[in-house]
């Protein structure tokens, strides 16, 4: 018996047969249930998307012979004919390979005869967009004035290079891309049937590499049965594709977040045995901290389209906010500058270790003081002039000054540091204490932006109750009472309990008491600079002006 190629085996023979494009079947679905149909459809969209796989069910739907229905039998003469492609009354042309204006007069010739044998004559012209200006010309009266047993049913992948004239007399349904999600869900479905062993995770290099597209998808697959033995191992797939292992980008950004150079060059060999083109390697890099900096500020918007959503959100909670945008501007400046390396994998192997070496040192981040102070030089404050070098006498003395300036500020903050250094017990928790408490919690993320906007309404034993500022609420859900608990836990060696209420907060919390130490740091800075002698005789002597907007606190 031949062989028949899975693209064309399980070619869906009824509307929900059809993996994906929900927003057209409904549309098509409704009109054949209330027959309501018109005489021109287009079915627009990138190859393997299911346009002809759509016209052709349209077809058989308006053909059957029980009936109009969205539901066709499959059964009747009609319904097998059309699928086995031989119904007479289903004309099916490439417009690609018949482009001129005499093929399309040939063709029209006899759509004022009736049906052989069906309720209706059929149109289904591919690649529409191929067709000659002449042609459209001669296409377009038909168009104008149809008979009531005609159809018109065009696809194409570049509607932009259809004549309005033409667009406007169809109803136009634009296609889209199928999903990975959905291609998976499809291919696992098809191999189950056919009785073909898999690992999922194979099947994700497969969806990702078919871009959208489910033919491609399923010629993948196709490919994959010949070249792998047994099972369709992720390993074989990978290696026939070419693909890197999205699990050694997986090691190679845990090696990177923990700080390891160990694991991630580890993690280069593994990713240079697929022999990869290092810039594909960076962009997967780039799409893995895009993914985590979602599940950081907007976690409902993560999807599982690349089936590494549980990865994601794991490393969402062990990397900051911060320090995913460092990792990604490296990488995505490092894939600019690539091809200036004198091989890719040394300059991807640069990238890397430049991450490692810009990556803060976070192991004494609990002895960080509540609020450091400062000012920056006076200099710096100063307009950008062309100005002559001031001499090295007058350089000292102004550097002395500022020293004077900002030491009662630094030694105050020293001051503040070392009373913060001990830890808040639990009978010390109060709604004074938690700007103490919420400082020292080691939180990132959604977390630490929520818990932030929090004030301590109340506290019974270990029972804490608090309120969420109704304002700073959109990315809150209930989970955030469970993990603030566990972290509370964890500081104040005992097992809290946590509940937020959303509401009014009638006192300061942590962010809004940040908010305002900056801004009065700032304003003593500004002060100090304003009342300095040196800094007025500078701003005098050169015209400068003091920039306020550059004060800013410093360690």
């Amino acid at each position: 018996m031949t062989y028949e190629v899975l693209a064309r085996k399980w070619r869906p023979r009824i509307f929900s047969e059809m993996a994906g494009q929900e927003h057209v079947l409904q549309t098509l679905v409704n009109a054949l249930d209330r027959n309501r149909l018109h005489h021109a459809y287009l079915f627009t969209g990138t190859r393997g998307v299911g346009k002809t796989s759509l016209a052709r069910i349209l077809a058989k739907s308006i053909n059957c012979e029980k009936g109009v229905s969205s539901i066709p039998c499959g059964e009747c003469s009609a319904c097998i004919s059309i699928s086995e492609g031989r119904f007479l009354d289903l004309i099916e042309v490439d417009a690609a390979s018949r482009t001129k204006v005499d093929d399309t007069r040939e063709l029209l010739e006899n759509v004022q005869y009736s049906p052989s044998v069906g309720r209706f004559k059929v149109y289904l012209i591919d690649e529409v967009h191929m067709l000659s200006t002449h042609s459209f010309n001669a296409l377009l009266k038909t168009l104008e004035e149809p008979p009531a047993h005609v159809k018109f049913l065009f696809a194409t992948t570049d509607p932009r290079k259809l004549p309005v004239t033409i667009l406007s007399r169809c109803l136009q349904f634009n296609l889209k891309n199928i999903s990975p999600e959905v291609i998976v869900e499809h291919l696992k479905y098809v191999l189950d049937q056919e009785k073909i062993k898999y690992e999922e995770p194979g099947l994700w290099f497969l969806a990702r590499a078919a871009d959208g597209s489910m033919r491609d998808a399923l010629s993948l697959t196709d490919q994959a049965i010949s070249y792998c033995s047994e099972e369709l191992k992720k390993t074989d797939i990978c290696n026939m594709l070419g693909s890197i292992d999205r699990t050694a980008v997986n090691d190679l950004v845990l090696g990177l977040i923990e700080n390891d150079g160990t694991a991630v060059m580890v993690a280069v060999q593994k990713i240079s045995d697929f022999s990869p083109d290092y810039s594909d390697a960076l962009a997967e890099i780039l799409s893995l901290f895009h993914k985590i900096t979602i599940a950081q500020t907007i976690p409902e918007a993560l999807t599982n389209s690349d089936g590494d959503k549980e990865f994601i959100l794991d490393i969402a909670k062990r990397l900051s906010p911060e320090d995913a945008q460092l990792f990604y501007q490296i990488a995505l400046l490092g894939r600019r500058d690539l091809a200036l390396a004198p091989e890719p994998r040394i300059g991807f192997e640069m990238i890397l270790l430049r991450m490692l070496a810009f990556y803060p040192d976070h192991s004494n981040i609990d002895e960080r003081p509540e609020m450091t102070t400062g000012i920056i030089s006076p200099v710096d404050t100063i307009t950008d002039k062309k100005i002559s070098e001031p001499s090295a006498n007058k350089k000292e003395k102004l550097q002395d000054s500022a020293n004077d300036t900002v030491e009662p500020a630094i030694l105050e903050n020293k001051k503040d540091a070392k009373d913060c250094k001990e830890k808040v017990i639990l009978t010390e928790v109060s709604s004074q204490s938690w700007f103490k408490v919420h400082e020292d919690l080691p939180i990132n993320g959604v977390l630490k932006n929520i818990s932030s906007n929090l004030i301590l309404s109340k506290v019974d034993g270990v029972n804490l109750s608090f309120v969420l500022d109704e304002s700073e609420s959109a990315f809150y859900d209930v989970s955030h009472d469970e993990k603030l608990a566990l972290v509370l836990s964890e500081y104040l060696k005992a097992n809290i309990s946590v509940e937020i209420k959303i509401g009014i907060v009638d006192s300061e919390t942590p962010k809004n008491r940040q908010i305002r130490l900056e801004k009065e740091v700032k304003a003593r800075a500004t002060k100090n600079l304003n009342s300095d002698p040196n800094v007025n005789e500078i701003t005098n002597m050169f015209d400068g002006v003091l920039l306020k907007n550059t004060i800013k606190a410093i360690d």
